[in-house]
């Protein structure tokens, strides 16, 4: 049978993304480093919109081909001013890293899960970068199979991708989906578990997602568009056949839309998931007549979002149907075309979000938020009990984990926090035993009782008090005298839960204040927390954000001075935007893959994602979205102040935040920013958005950000 999805979720992450990547030195082939930074000439360019044009003096930057020999110049001049500056840092960074590397046990597994007669499971041999994905029939005392090599596959490649896999319902055939580049336009390639040979089936230009059909030789697999790089076409493939002989199964004609493939809980259907930031639409067929139609189980509709599982010739709906944060439905199969059919199962609640749901043959387990915080609920069917998983400290997570049999009567969950590493548990559904099944190691003698977390408020500008999560190290004084380091994302519905880091032990250890701010824009408070922080209520997120910093220097915990932020691809977004709006509350600022030419990037639909993300941001061909997004645009608001010191990073080959949008943010800043504060700017020649993610390998990139901000702090080495 089909490798069910949480399993695959289980060999694919063991403290780390969902992907693999082959992690080697920039070759930057850069030129030796002037006394001075770079300076990007200046190209003035028209950008045509119907609502109105501006001049971009540096749109000269981007180059689709990422071949032009005088934009790779200037990236490596880049990366060389970099690397001028970090020289003087390379002690402290090479102590961090040992520090962050120190604390992992080299030699580690994952918990082992059961799936039809075999227990998968990821391991890591010691001073190896990649895991290696494996499994044993029976139980763990039969010889190991070993799936996929990681280190293996990587040999050779500058970069080196796993997006997905999964294994035939048989046990026979193994199907990955590999990229070589970094752009996620994956390989899907093919081998024989019983003999380790590789097959000749080989299908270019196609996205991660991948199911096989219960007939052992079907393969559904969804094809991309050449030019946006999104998902467009569903096709089916027979083991063994040419792959012009694939049949299109669905096309999606909505660019707005993304393409998922699955199969449900009880493996009994396969299902194609169109999505938007506003609307589902799921199609199913049986998984042993793949050569069917598929039946659309509720069509699309705008705001009418949905997902489905199937258990006991039922459907369980979680939808926001009438319930904005969210309700559980259920109907009988022959029912489910007819939504006046669905009965409620769990009500809709203000104050709870459903996020998630599982389904076993006596018990519904569902993951839930509220107060900013994700626990487990469980009930039986026939509503005898319900039962909630607690927890002892004030910020925390618990949520659903890898649970691949419906008969089971335990539910595996995790629960992390801020100062507790992951821990895997099992519970017993009816009887409530718990059973600890592994909790993550933390070498360099770690020990949780030295840390503290906390929850408190921040009150914003409209009134909103926000949630924040914080960490420091026990026998912290509130005096205000303490670095901050606050991190944040806001956008896309996507809740930043405080999980254990061990990277950030290097942090606090020193004396710092580490900050989660939960605000709007994400749905840590359920859906109206999202809707919040969108469209023409963007400008909540970034001053949210500045609200939690002036919450944390007004109440003591850390000094005014002394603030650092950091953010990510659409919490690069946040980083930018604060920089316009509050430059002087920061003291450092850090932006990872940073979305930060707005109008622009949303005015091109023949950039990857533009199109599905008119729902988030709105459509700039419209004249109020166009002023709105222009009036926070970190690109487009640069202005003549003196900014704090700054470290953006990009992937050169990223189809998410090509790669010239913080090359243009930051050649701009260099000819307008005043004041002496550095900016610093670093490509990754040979990665995407992801950037380096080996299990040692990326850590040397945390260091050098650690580096860096623990010296604009002036944090005194230990």
């Amino acid at each position: 049978m089909s490798l069910h999805p949480a399993v695959r979720t289980a060999l694919l992450s063991l403290g780390l993304p969902l992907l693999i990547t082959a992690c080697q030195s920039v070759n930057d082939n850069a030129p030796a480093a002037a006394d001075l930074p770079p300076v990007a000439e200046r190209i003035d360019h028209v950008v045509e919109a119907p609502a109105g044009s501006r001049t971009d003096p540096y749109y000269w930057l981007r180059d689709d081909s990422r071949s032009n020999e005088k934009v790779l110049d200037y990236l490596r001049a880049e990366n060389a001013w970099f690397h001028r500056h970090m020289e003087r840092l390379a002690p402290r960074t090479e102590k961090l890293y040992g520090e962050i590397v120190g604390r992992i046990k080299q030699d580690d597994s994952s918990v082992p899960v059961r799936h039809r007669g075999y227990w998968y499971y990821v391991r890591f041999a010691e001073g190896q970068e990649y895991p290696v994905y494996a499994r044993r029939r029976g139980d763990m005392t039969a010889p190991e199979e070993i799936l996929l090599d990681g280190n293996t596959l990587a040999e050779g490649h500058g970069f080196f991708q796993i997006g997905d896999y999964e294994v035939s319902d048989n046990g026979r055939w193994l199907v990955w989906a590999e990229d070589t580049i970094g752009r996620r336009q994956y390989v899907l390639r093919f081998k024989d578990l019983e003999t380790g040979t590789m097959l000749d089936d080989r299908i270019e230009g196609v996205s991660a997602d991948l199911v096989w059909a219960a007939d052992d030789s079907t393969l559904f697999y969804i094809e991309n568009d050449p030019d946006t790089l999104l998902g467009k076409r569903v096709k089916r493939h027979r083991l063994g056949t040419p792959t012009s002989q694939d049949v299109l199964v669905y096309e999606e004609p909505d660019e707005s839309y993304y393409l998922a493939i699955g199969r449900t809980g009880d493996e009994r259907f396969l299902v194609i998931h169109s999505s938007s930031t506003v609307s589902d639409e799921l199609r199913y067929v049986a998984a042993d007549q793949p050569q069917q139609p598929f039946t659309v189980l509720a069509a699309r509709e705008r705001d009418f979002e949905y997902d489905a599982d199937h258990i006991d010739n039922r459907w369980i709906i979680r939808t926001n149907w009438q319930a904005p944060n969210f309700r559980l439905m259920e109907a009988a199969d022959s029912d489910i075309a007819d939504r006046g059919k669905w009965r409620e199962l769990v009500g809709h609640r203000d104050d709870v979000y459903i996020e998630e749901f599982e389904l076993f043959r006596n018990h519904l387990a569902i993951g839930e938020r509220s107060e900013g915080l994700k626990r487990v609920r469980i009930r039986r069917w026939d509503g005898a009990r319900e039962d909630y998983i607690g927890a002892d400290e004030a910020a925390y997570v618990a949520e659903i984990d890898v649970n691949s049999e419906q008969d089971s009567e335990w539910l595996r969950y995790s629960y992390s926090s801020l100062t507790t590493p992951e821990s895997i548990y099992e519970v017993h559904m009816d009887s409530g035993e718990r059973r600890l099944l592994k909790r993550a190691p933390v070498l360099g003698g770690f020990d949780s009782d030295n840390y503290v977390t906390e929850r408190t408020w921040a009150t914003a500008a409209d009134g909103e008090k926000i949630p924040v999560s914080l960490l420091y190290r026990k026998g912290f004084q509130r005096d205000g005298s303490a670095a901050l380091y606050q991190y944040a994302y806001g956008s896309y519905g996507m809740s930043m839960d405080p999980y254990f880091s061990t990277a950030r032990l290097s942090l606090v250890d020193r004396g710092m204040v580490f900050a989660i701010a939960h605000i709007r824009g994400g749905e840590e408070m359920g859906r109206r927390w999202y809707e919040a922080g969108k469209l023409l209520d963007k400008r909540n997120t970034f001053t949210d954000f500045i609200a939690v910093t002036d919450h944390l220097v007004a109440e003591g915990y850390v000094a005014r001075d002394r603030v650092a932020a950091m953010g990510g691809s659409a919490g690069g977004l946040l980083i930018g935007a604060v920089a316009n709006l509050a430059p002087e509350k920061y003291r450092v600022l850090v932006a990872h893959v940073p979305f930060v030419d707005v109008v622009t990037t949303m005015l091109d639909e023949s950039i990857p994602l533009t199109t599905n993300e008119y729902d988030e941001w709105g459509n700039p061909a419209e004249k109020a979205y166009y002023d709105y997004m222009l009036s926070y645009s970190p690109y487009d608001n640069v202005r003549a102040t003196a900014y704090p010191a700054m470290l953006v990073t990009t992937g050169l080959w990223d189809s998410q935040v090509q790669y010239w949008e913080p090359a243009k943010w930051v050649a701009k800043l260099r000819a307008t920013a005043t004041g002496a504060a550095p900016l610093l700017y670093k490509t990754n020649m040979e990665a995407g958005h992801g950037g380096k993610s080996g299990r040692f390998q990326r850590y040397r990139e945390t260091a050098e950000e650690y580096a860096f901000v623990l010296d604009q702090l002036g944090v005194a080495e230990r």
